[in-house]
Order: C-alpha cells, then structure tokens, then sequence
C-alpha cells in the first residue's frame, strides 16, 4: 500500500519572473525538511534544482524541475519552473500537474512581466494561488509599499499570511497566532482582514463569527480552501531563502492550509474530439480507474526518452498496463519513479496528487494522458495555450552529411519543449527552428553542440508572408496533352472569394451533372493546393480563400486524375490574378520591460519601425512595461537594439497577433525579388 493518501499530499509550482529566487527557495525547503543535508548555490551550480550543465553555466532555471520533500505526515511535489521570458512554456506546462501556483515575488524588482502572466495563466487555469515574497532581507526593499502594488495590480483578495519583523531576519504568523510585533503593519489588523475575508464564502460561519467575534482556525479550513479554489483569497506569505527566514512557516502554511488533490478544482478532462467531445471528471480515488497527465518529456542521454506525469485518479504501480491517448497498444510500467531534481526514486506506487516517471516509453509524448481503460475513445486535457514561437533562425549543418543528425536531433529538441517548433520549407529549401527569443534560441544551439555534437550556421530566416485575395473572381483552364499513345484532358471553371482574415482555406464542390466526374474532383483540390504552398505573387503560401468549382469538361477516354491537377492549378491561378491578391505580413505583439527612462527613445524606436504603441503600464519603481504591435519583418536583431537602448536592462516578448496587408512598395520588392528567383531557377 502507498505511504501517502491523497489527503497526505500537496502539489506546488514555483513561477514568477526570472531571479525571484525560486530554486534557492526550493532548496531552503529541501534543507529544512531534512530532505538534503546542505543548501546548494545557484551560483556555484550546486542546486539539486538547476542541475543541467547549460544551467549551471547561465545561472537561470531553463526547465521545470521535479522535487519531493515530507512536511511532517505531508508529501509535498515542488515545481520549480523557469522565469526567464524565453523559457515561459516551460512554466505553463507544469500547471496542470498541481493544485497551487505559488507566484514568487523578488522584492527588490516588484512584479515584473512573468509574475502579470504567471497570475493570469494560474488563474486562466483555476489553480489555487499564492504570493511568496522573497528576499525580504534585502537592501533598500518597501515590503509596505510592494503589498500596495500587488493589492493595487491582483486585488484586495491578496492578503497577508505573516509578516517579516526584526528587519526581514523573521516573519510572524497571522492566521494560526496572531501576536507579535511585526516590521509594518499590524498582526492582529492582519488576521482580523484573513478573517473577514474568508468568512464571506459561508453565510453560516459568517453569522457566527458577527455573534461572537472570533473563529477558531481549524473551523476555518474548509472555507478557507474554498476562498482559495473561488480565487477570493490569495495569501501573502514572505520569506528570504538565503537567511532561512520564513521558510519553517511556508512549508507550515503549504501543510496546514494549501489544498490537496481532493480539495482543489480538477483539471478537466475531455474524452473524444472536436464539438462531439464530452467531459470527464477525474475523481482523487486511488480506486478508481487511472488517469494521468504527461506535462514534461525529456530525452535522456543515459536514460532514453522519460515522461513526467501527474496522477489525477487511480493508481499506478509496477507492472500496471497503460494506455496513451487513443491509443490501442498498452505498455506496462516496469518501473515507477519519484524525481529528486536529476535523481530517479523508485516507488512502490503513485496515487492522485502524486507526480511521477517513466522511463523508454517511446510512444509517449508531451500533454499526452495516461489511463487504464480499454475505451478506444481519446481522452486528453482541454489544450494549454503557450505563446507562439515567433523568433526564428534558418540553420544549416557546419559540416555536409551531417543534415540528417542535425535534423534528428532538432526534432528530439521540439519534442521536450512545446514553444519550440521545426519546419523544413521546400519553397526556399530552408529548415526553419523557432522559438520565444533569442536566448532560447542561444540554448538550442548550445544542445545541439554540449548533447548531440553537431554544429549548424544560423541566419534570419525569409519572413513568414502569406499571399491572399481581395475580390472575388473566376478562372479557368482547358489542360489537353495529345501524344503518339493515350491523351490528357481535363477541364475547370472555378470561383474564388476571400475568406475573412484567419480562416484559411475552404474547397467547395458545386459541379452539377456529373460534368466533373466525382473521382476526379479530389485531383481538382489537389490541384489548387499546390498553388497554396506557393502563391503566384511572391510564392508565399496562400491563406483565407474559398474555391468553388462549379463546371468543368471530361473525355470518356483521355480524363486522366494528372489533366486535372494541372486544370485546377492553372485555373486557381488565373482566379487569383484576377482577386486583385495582396502580401500579408505577420504583426506581433510587442511588451518590452524596461527603465522609465528609456521609454521615450523606446516608442521613438518603434514609431520608425512602423509599430504603434497600444498602451503603457508602470511594472515597478523606476520600470514600465510598453506594448505595443510591430509588423515582425522590423525586428530583425532587435534584442540587440534594445540592449544598446536601455544599458541590458530592457527585456520582451514577443507574440503573433495577425496578419495586414504589407505596403505597396515592399510588395513591389517581394514580387521582383520572387520574379528573378524563378528566373535564375529557370535557367
């Protein structure tokens, strides 16, 4: 039998914006549960969070890292994620493995971009929240002035849970005792706010409590968990992993007071696809049937390909035959491990709330789920929505014959990381890795020489146009091809229309009377695909376009599926020439962080670029957070334009938004940059 139950366990993700102290705060933890003997150092690569080489050497977390520890009778999962911009993804796809996203404050920066997006996302997500404050001991911080901010940006539902005294060397407690001096504010005010506030989800407890004044904390639980799962409260707790201060009260808040599996809002499962799919509710009953989340995948070098999952229901032990998805070949778990940071612990066995690994499961993949059911029907999470991969490099190997290692390895890369894409584009024979940003792509590149030894040439890739219409129009074409033997024939008459922006591509069969035999209307649409991979102005795809066919010639003999591909391309294209067609050109979404400073040389920057600013927000002290919307084919190298801007201070984001027209003189350019292409291919 497991040691824990559910009810025993508690899952939390550490997430907020880059050097808020995250891992050090996992290792104060670690060290204060007895779990390890020493805190390591981010700095000296000792961490048992931080434990990838490449890591080491940036001193940033680049991946969500898997720690157990005992609070007492208590497993709790930590999540440490990373807060770098450029490695979001890999935060967003840990949410769905716990009950509680603990969003960490460094308290010498305020809130900063991630912990804006952190709070969204969790919330987008109903996990339970929480704000750690950490670093409370440092110089020249306004703990005072910081909980007016978060108040004043998340809501008065934050509320404090202790507060730091004797110059951030100690916090004291607000909620089970509340006395004590503190550095601002007042303890018992402290608890009087967490009292109120909880108590306004239960009529009852709240009649009692206006009746006699106070509420016993272990009545307070139960609604305090529901407070919690409804988003009306969000505790406050503050703490600095470096001296140890207020890290014996977190783990003590995350024992006594953070839901576990059967307290907080299940994910939702849906079993099927698309509008016919139905919803499942996962129950945290280790005997029921299982069903489990694949939120991270690695490829080991060592180890081979590892999915880390959460359980939500069921249990998983040795020799347990799974399923993946729809799939109808089980595999059986040989082997079920805990994680310690690089370290693999094997278990007896996994129940709800437990998060878990496999290891040389080559069928397993990212966000896949994991069940014990026989039902051919798929059942998966409702998506994650992650940013778009929007910073792109073309790579070409150092060395010839080393393309398909290269490309190997590239697609073990995309299969770890769900912001990381891989596209091989015939038209300019480019293969194509993008990614969040520039660092992310620094990363890459280092896997790609320390892990899988292969070195590749970077340059900026062609940017990703679209070429679509803007009236409506016929074509037609009359493909006929006589030889010595069997003819060609087939003919098209087809219309097209513009789609609205974003809706791609619709093929409509019209043709009445069999003049277009039904076998061969397939060959017509395939056809008129070939025209969308490269379209006739600058031979970028073609986007947001209805096709109808609507008449057409056979011969009983000479009709062949090859005469009308041709007709239908030829055809296609004649109706485009005359749709009056436009080149697209990707916008962005543009938030920079940056010193306030800054900000005028920063929009003066974007005016040129042919961006505008939709609007401003002050993040902390002294830095704003702009946003803005550029066209993408401005921002080449700009990470190095902002550098030299703001002195490296300024960071961004980028991510797709939509696509506009682009202007007529850089369509002009395109189309004659496309025209000697084909000439210079031609000859």
């Amino acid at each position: 039998m497991p040691k824990f139950s559910p009810e025993m366990i508690r899952t939390i993700a550490l997430v907020g914006h880059g050097a808020a102290g995250k891992t050090t705060l996992a290792e104060a933890l670690l060290h204060r549960s007895g779990s390890i003997g020493a805190m390591g150092s981010v700095e000296k690569g000792s961490t048992v969070c931080d434990h990838d080489p490449l890591e080491k050497n940036y001193q940033h977390s680049l991946n969500a890292a898997l720690v157990h520890l005992n609070g007492g009778e208590t497993r709790i999962h930590l999540v440490d994620t990373p807060g770098l911009p450029d490695f979001v993804g890999r935060a967003i796809g840990a949410l769905p493995a716990v009950e509680t996203a603990a969003i960490v404050i460094n308290a010498q920066n305020g809130i900063e971009m991630i912990t804006k997006r952190m709070m969204q996302w969790a919330a987008k997500r109903k996990l339970c929240r929480m704000i750690v404050i950490n670093k409370i001991d440092a110089e020249n911080v306004d703990l005072p002035q910081l909980v007016d901010q978060i108040q004043a940006t998340f809501g008065k539902e934050c509320l404090p849970i202790n507060l730091p005294a004797d110059n951030g060397k100690r916090v004291v407690d607000c909620f089970f005792n509340p006395s004590g001096e503190s550095d601002f504010s007042s303890v018992e005010e402290a608890h009087q706010s967490l009292i109120d506030q909880v108590v306004e989800v239960d009529e009852n407890l709240m009649a009692k409590y206006l009746e006699q004044g106070d509420i016993s904390p272990a009545e307070l639980h139960a609604p305090f968990e529901q407070a919690l799962r409804e988003g009306h409260l969000i505790p406050i707790c503050f703490a600095s992993a470096r001296n140890g201060a207020g890290i014996a009260e977190l783990l003590d808040v995350f024992v006594k007071l953070m839901p576990n599996p059967t307290e907080g809002n299940p994910p939702q499962f849906l079993k099927g696809e698309g509008a016919a799919a139905t919803p499942i509710s996962a129950e945290a009953d280790p005997r029921k049937h299982v069903l489990a989340h694949v939120f991270k995948v690695t490829i080991d070098p060592f180890v081979g390909k590892v999915g880390v999952f959460r359980v939500h229901q069921g249990t998983i032990s040795k020799d347990t035959q799974l399923f993946i998805g729809d799939g109808r070949k089980p595999f059986k778990v040989s082997h079920a491990y805990l994680m310690q940071g690089k370290e693999f612990v094997e278990t007896d066995a996994l129940v709800p709330g437990d998060i878990g690994a496999v290891a040389k499961v080559e069928d397993i993949h990212f966000d896949a789920v994991l069940h014990d059911s026989h039902d051919e029907d798929h059942i998966h999470l409702v998506p994650l929505e992650f940013p778009t991969p929007m910073h792109s490099l073309a790579v070409e190997p150092k060395r010839r014959g080393d393309e398909q290692r290269i490309s190997d390895a590239l697609h073990k890369l995309a299969i770890e990381d769900p912001t990381f894409k891989v596209m091989h584009y015939a038209a300019t024979n480019q293969t194509v890795v993008s990614g969040l940003g520039d660092l992310h792509m620094r990363y890459i590149m280092d896997r790609l020489q320390s892990q899988y030894h292969v070195e590749v040439t970077t340059k900026p890739p062609r940017i990703p146009y679209r070429e679509t219409i803007t009236a409506k129009a016929e074509g037609h074409h009359r493909h006929k091809k006589q030889t010595g033997g069997a003819g060609q024939f087939g003919e098209v008459y087809l219309r097209v229309e513009p789609l609205r922006r974003g809706a791609g591509f619709e093929f409509v069969d019209a043709v009445k009377g069999g003049v277009i035999p039904t076998q061969f209307i397939p060959a017509v649409e395939k056809g008129v695909r070939q025209v969308l991979d490269a379209g006739p102005i600058a031979g970028y795809p073609v986007q947001d376009v209805r096709v109808v066919v609507y008449d057409g010639k056979h011969h009983p003999v000479d009709s062949k599926e090859v005469a009308f591909i041709s007709a239908g391309k030829r055809a296609f294209m004649d109706a485009i020439s005359k749709a009056r067609p436009i080149v697209l050109e990707p916008i962005v979404k543009l938030e920079i962080t940056a010193p306030e400073p800054n900000m005028g040389d920063i929009a003066g920057d974007i005016s040129a670029k042919r961006g505008q600013i939709s609007g401003t927000d002050a993040v902390s002290p002294g830095t704003v957070a702009i946003k803005a919307q550029v066209p993408l084919s401005e921002l080449n190298n700009y990470q190095a334009r902002l550098k030299s801007v703001t002195a490296g201070q300024g960071s961004y984001s980028i991510e797709l938004s939509h696509y506009e027209p682009v202007p007529p003189n850089v369509q002009k350019d395109l189309a004659m940059l496309h025209s000697k292409t084909v000439q210079t291919e031609e000859q």
